[in-house]
């Protein structure tokens, strides 16, 4: 037992020493009330468009059926929060995908420190998790000691606020788990009174009126009775976390990676509303807004200049 926890704290200073804002560790098992929860709001349909997010329920739930012999998942916390350095006059991007996609960021991050693993047990196998699969990782990081999960379903830090990506692995050792936090949220309701598009009620989100869905993951025409409601959102939104106040412990993170690119600091509509499918493919290359393509942001900037005009 002792060198399982020698292994445990070791773990956890090669995170912190790699920048991780922090690190939980929880038993891999199945999840209960968060499968049954998840259950409900597919079967309300608040998941839209996002069709996979029915398949693997049970890998989804289960991470015993992603990796064999899989006893514990570590989650991590890396930093995301930059103060909004966009102009005022402009469309706005969510802070997220300010810089370089996150999935490289984060998956060279955790790749390092399961090396370092290995180093410690050499028979250990598992998987990385940035959202590439069906985990829930959220649920994971909330089960181990992280956060809680908040009326804004975003996973909130006592410490550290809301502005962090959340990524896993999941091995086959067993190590020190961690307990989970006091939901801290209280009587507080300013992410659900913020939402201008009315898509929040107490911990549960309807993608289907979230702006961060509609900007991004919704595939054709925009409903019409979402004009003049986005804020100049142009792809992702932060409202719920602005307003969120645990988010005044959030402070600038220190990767270059991740800072906003220097060209659309200085991006004003005209400058949006005349980019052209080759400098979009120059300027957001490795970017999350490739997600959404050239196509989908001119989509979005119609759909905002509409609405101003209307």
């Amino acid at each position: 037992m002792n060198s399982q926890i020698s292994i445990t704290e070791k773990i956890k200073q090669k995170a912190i020493e790699l920048g991780f804002l922090g690190i939980g560790i929880s038993k891999a098992e199945q999840l209960g009330k968060e499968s049954m929860l998840l259950h409900e709001w597919l079967n309300a349909d608040y998941h839209g468009e996002m069709k996979y997010m029915e398949n693997h329920f049970e890998k989804r739930t289960d991470p015993r059926l992603l990796v064999d012999g899989a006893k514990s998942i570590i989650s991590v916390l890396y930093n995301y929060y930059q103060p909004c350095t966009q102009p005022k006059n402009t469309y706005k991007i969510s802070k997220y995908a300010y810089g370089k996609d996150y999935h490289f960021v984060l998956k060279e991050k955790l790749s390092i420190l399961f090396d370092y693993i290995k180093t410690l047990e050499p028979k250990v196998s598992g998987r990385i998790f940035v959202d590439s699969a069906p985990v829930m990782e959220k649920a994971w990081a909330a089960k181990s000691g992280l956060g809680w999960i908040g009326k804004n379903t975003n996973l909130i830090s006592r410490d550290h606020g809301s502005f962090f990506f959340v990524g896993e692995i999941i091995v086959n050792v067993d190590l020190d788990y961690d307990s989970s936090v006091k939901d801290l949220c209280g009587s507080c309701t300013r992410c659900i009174d913020a939402c201008p598009t009315k898509a929040l009620t107490p911990y549960k989100l309807d993608a289907r009126k979230c702006i961060s869905y509609l900007t991004i993951e919704k595939k054709g025409d925009i409903p019409e009775p979402f004009k003049n409601q986005w804020q100049d959102w142009v792809f992702g939104c932060d409202i719920c976390q602005d307003v969120c106040p645990w988010n005044s412990k959030s402070k600038p993170h220190h990767e270059k990676e991740l800072f906003l690119n220097h060209e659309v600091s200085s991006f004003l509509k005209p400058d949006w509303e005349n980019l052209n499918h080759a400098d979009f493919k120059r300027i957001f290359k490795n970017s999350p807004l490739e997600r959404t393509k050239f196509e989908g942001i001119k989509r979005n900037i119609i759909f905002l200049k509409d609405g101003a005009n209307s």
